[in-house]
């Protein structure tokens, strides 16, 4: 259903628990609208990148939005920092504080990850579509001893407890914002503020087993290392550790 506190011409569905928003629009993505977004308050087997669970309990934001782009498929890469991108200025609208992106996609503040991206194809069906699924650590209370030295909350990193109306309604209307811009210049006003918060730039990371130095983002959002012996790499994909973020 639609509420008035979401203003936008695609419907806002509300759930109190699902195994994931990324599956839920994918099981209604034949007749679901262009822009639907799902929000649910838990999550029973949310995911994250490369296969990983994300923990999903009460106290987080969890939203999908499922879009239908003509768009090649090195372009729908892009939505993912495009994503990253919306929490941060939602972030900073609903709570004051600035945030910073780790490439690709993780969104930190504080030095701790508090947010995780997937974005996935949906090809089989009637109505081929792109699921972008977004899950934040707005107020939730703790993370297993293994996380708790890189993940956290926006209420843990400010001490202050987060509206999740608030911080919906900032997100959508900043993730719709940027998708209009997305489509309408090639995505490259979202790659300069991408570029402007890219954590890695600049520092020392461990790429598998070799260090480097992150010397910039390039235009296809690819992060440019270069290594002790003088050669360069762009990486378009994989795990990239930054010395002493965390």
């Amino acid at each position: 259903m639609n509420t008035p506190l979401f203003e936008r011409e695609a419907p806002v569905l509300f759930e109190e628990r699902v195994d994931s928003t990324n599956l839920y629009l994918r099981r209604i993505a034949d007749t679901a609208a262009d822009g639907a977004a799902v929000i649910a308050k838990t999550q029973s087997a949310g995911r994250g990148r490369l296969g990983r669970g994300f923990l999903s309990p009460e106290g987080g934001l969890y939203l999908s939005v499922l879009l239908r782009p003509e768009a090649e498929p090195e372009r729908l890469l892009t939505l993912t920092p495009l994503a990253a991108a919306a929490v941060c200025r939602a972030v900073e609208t609903v709570c004051g504080v600035r945030c910073g992106i780790k490439w690709p996609n993780d969104v930190l503040l504080g030095g701790k990850k508090i947010c995780g991206i997937l974005v996935e194809s949906v090809l089989g069906g009637v109505k081929p579509c792109v699921i972008v699924g977004i899950g934040i650590n707005a107020n939730t209370p703790s993370f297993p001893e293994e996380l708790s030295q890189i993940a956290s909350s926006i209420a843990a990193q400010t001490g202050r407890e987060v509206g999740l109306h608030a911080l919906a309604a900032a997100l959508l209307r900043e993730f719709d914002a940027l998708y209009d811009r997305w489509l309408s210049d090639g995505g490259r006003s979202v790659l300069a503020e991408y570029r402007a918060r890219c954590l890695n730039v600049g520092r020392e990371v461990l790429v598998g087993d070799r260090r480097g130095l992150a010397l910039s983002v390039g235009d296809d959002y690819s992060l440019l290392v270069r290594f002790p012996d003088g050669k360069e790499e762009a990486l378009r994909f994989g795990e990239v550790s930054v010395r002493g973020l965390y």
